[in-house]
């Protein structure tokens, strides 16, 4: 099921406003770079900022994602005309050899079955040439970043042009619950225009270093190196897996 945020227009309009600083994208751009990668898959790419922003540079992308609102945003950025959307996961991908598969924000979170999971990683895996990569990142869950998901240290308001339209949003999120490994959160956006309150639930899981290790080698990957996020240090780890072969 998609969260409203990434699934309901109006929401997924506004998206990019209350997500603005994208620092975290750059480490994925250094590794792209890195490993030499001249084709990427960008699971759960969302409203497609990474994917846009590979495109400019001259990279193949593939972006899949399976809300078609986040698509439509996705679309109409600069350099998306270079790029492969498709609304999916990865367990619907055709077929691909990709040098490098990326999954950014934490979408390695949404995932709340191991069945899910499993299938997604091996979805990845069959995307992959051999001895292509597998990055993404998890949040470690020693550092109990949800006690910051409060009403008070979350609350934002934003300007945002729709169109002709120009909205200003206030959003803010509440924790609804910490049932470990499993947290759910509440995100609220009011709309100045008409007064609308529209929500938005999210589930994530938090799993540990070491799970996430084991079911990548039981899908075929060899984990090269686990490391730490620049943007966010000792907050999440960074997985780089290999494909074999």
């Amino acid at each position: 099921m998609v969260d409203a945020k990434f699934g309901v227009p109006r929401l997924a309009a506004v998206y990019d406003a209350f997500d603005a600083d994208r620092g975290d994208l750059d480490h994925y751009v250094a590794m792209v770079e890195e490993f030499g990668a001249r084709q990427v898959l960008d699971v759960g790419c969302g409203t497609g900022e990474l994917a846009s922003l590979l495109a400019g540079r001259g990279v193949d992308v593939i972006g899949v994602d399976p809300a078609a609102a986040s698509l439509e945003v996705a679309r109409g950025k600069e350099f998306a005309d270079r790029v492969r959307f498709l609304q999916g996961d990865a367990t619907t991908l055709p077929p691909l050899q990709v040098d490098l598969a990326v999954m950014t924000g934490n979408v390695a979170q949404v995932f709340l079955t191991e069945e899910d999971w499993s299938a997604t990683v091996r979805g990845v895996y069959a995307a992959l040439a051999p001895g292509g990569r597998f990055v993404f990142e998890t949040r470690d869950p020693a550092r109990r970043g949800w006690e910051e998901w409060t009403r008070e240290q979350t609350r934002e308001v934003r300007t945002v042009a729709i169109g002709e339209t120009v909205e200003t949003v206030e959003s803010w999120t509440d924790l609804v619950s910490v049932e470990l490994p499993f947290v759910t959160f509440r995100g609220t956006y009011v709309f100045s225009s008409d007064g609308a309150v529209l929500t938005s639930d999210s589930t994530l899981w938090f799993r540990e270093r070491g799970e996430v290790e084991e079911s990548l080698v039981a899908a075929g990957f060899t984990v090269d190196e686990v490391r730490d996020a620049p943007d966010r240090p000792g907050k999440e780890f960074v997985f780089v897996a290999r494909k074999r072969g």
